[in-house]
């Protein structure tokens, strides 16, 4: 009787994690298996120890810069050692705190730690020992980051963001490989930490799936800093030398090789299905995951999956999303399909902030029948007064003014733009928003500004009302 329960929860990430809490407050007898450390990407190799990094290289970044604020500027002397001590602290104090397996034993959840199969519908073996019997099981096991194959790669070794904060210090000089967020973020961290860093896309530009006129200003800004930010390279090989790791490729049809003391790899990631024991069950799988449907159901009906597991939106937010909203539909009436817009954020400096539709993706959608309205923080006073004016807020709607798709680049821009995904979320039109008041000055004074100018438009069909009133 000690291993039945209403749920099992595989995996104590950043899903699993709120999915035991959430099942915990229904006051459901609930176990969540872990192999490893509680906390999962999130904590230890993802969003706590990166911005944990990028907090302390914006320090250096303002130190440098400070004569822009009327200051003297300072050369700061950077110890990368106790720049990731200070990481390790940050990640042991959360693991301590929130993220603690105790903490959820107060809640009167069972942490059980070791290797999971899920054995049978409603079966979870542990180590191959231990049987856990649950009227559900909800997988929230999480992804790492992808090997390319790139001759030589393995042979000469690699970072990823799995192991790079496992690090006693940062290498002397580093070569990402990738042009997405975790790249780029860890691009400008490095560089302001005064690592010589070089990036190397194989695209025509970073980011390709947020806002191109916005990736644009912030692609200028990276390399104002000082990033060699290198696109459409075709990597090929990586060979071990006296100058330390070179990669070997081409750039523009030409031949082209980069040297660092070390390689970052950050290209994608996969989904960790091995070794579950979910074919054997007959939970579907595919190349982005375990197949689900709205619901977070498995083509087991016993079995849901949740977060990066799932293929749908990587992010730890989205993970936590998910796992309530399966929690919910396996044990409360009605349905609890996950189907919420999810925004999203690239933490550079400024931020980058994304939802819904982009004016590209829009155009396609709607036949080219859409409006661009941007807000340039050249006319923020707050973003004046702040000495950071550069970016926008860019709110792409259709014809009528109905928000398809919203993109900040700005300071805090991942803070800023969700008043713009609530107003996407209840299909409001931009004008709407200038009903409510919006304290000055603030960023957020640039949304009350493109929503005014949306209403203003709106009111001037009825100006021949104002002027019977004369």
């Amino acid at each position: 009787m000690g291993d039945r329960y209403d749920l099992v929860i595989v995996g104590m990430g950043s899903g699993g994690m709120v999915a035991a809490e959430f099942a915990a407050a229904l006051r459901l007898r609930v176990a969540v298996v872990e192999r490893s450390r509680v906390g999962g990407d999130c904590l230890w190799t993802g969003c706590v120890p990166s911005k944990a990094l990028l907090a302390s290289a914006k320090v250096a970044h303002a130190m440098r810069h400070a004569d822009r604020y009327g200051l003297g500027p300072v050369v700061p002397t950077v110890d990368t050692a106790a720049v990731w001590s200070r990481i390790r602290r940050v990640q042991q104090r959360i693991a301590e705190g929130d993220d603690s397996a105790d903490r959820y034993r107060a809640m009167g959840v069972d942490v059980v730690f070791g290797a999971a199969v899920l054995s049978g519908p409603t079966t979870v073996t542990v180590d191959g020992s231990r049987r856990l019997t649950a009227r559900a099981i909800l997988v929230c096991t999480g992804s790492r980051p992808v090997e390319p194959p790139i001759d030589g790669l393995g042979e000469a070794g690699f970072l990823t963001s799995e192991n790079v904060f496992e690090l006693e210090r940062a290498p002397a000089s580093v070569i990402m490989i990738g042009g997405g967020p975790i790249a780029i973020e860890m691009a400008q961290g490095f560089n302001r930490l005064g690592i010589r860093t070089t990036v190397l896309q194989k695209g025509p530009g970073i980011l390709p799936r947020d806002e191109p006129e916005l990736v644009r200003v912030l692609q200028k800004r990276l390399v104002d800093e000082g990033v060699e930010l290198c696109l459409g390279v075709d990597t090929q090989r990586v060979t071990v030398g006296p100058d330390g790791k070179t990669v070997h490729g081409t750039r523009a049809g030409e031949p082209c090789s980069w040297s660092a003391q070390e390689l970052l790899v950050a290209v994608g990631r996969r989904p960790n299905i091995d070794g579950l024991g979910l074919e054997a069950i007959g939970v579907r799988t595919g190349e982005r995951g375990i197949v689900v449907d709205d619901r977070l159901r498995t083509s087991v009906d016993t079995v849901y999956a949740a977060g990066d597991v799932a293929g749908r939106n990587l992010f730890t937010h989205s993970a936590g999303y998910e796992a309530v909203r399966a929690v919910r539909d396996a044990f409360l009436p009605g349905r609890g399909r996950a189907g919420a817009l999810v925004p999203w954020c690239t933490f550079t400096d400024p931020e980058l902030a994304h939802v819904g539709l982009t004016s590209v993706e829009a155009a396609q959608a709607h036949d080219g029948r859409i409006r661009v309205w941007r807000h340039q923080l050249a006319h923020s006073d707050r973003a004046r007064a702040d000495g950071a004016d550069e970016g926008a807020i860019v709110v792409v709607t259709d014809r009528r003014r109905r928000i398809l798709g919203a993109h900040v680049l700005a300071p805090a821009g991942g803070e800023l733009v969700h008043e713009l995904a609530l107003a996407l979320n209840h299909k409001l039109r931009l004008e709407q928003l200038a009903s409510m008041v919006h304290v000055y000055p603030t960023l957020a004074t640039g949304v009350a500004q493109l929503a005014a100018e949306a209403a203003f438009e709106a009111a001037a069909r009825f100006g021949w009302l104002a002027r019977l009133r004369r």
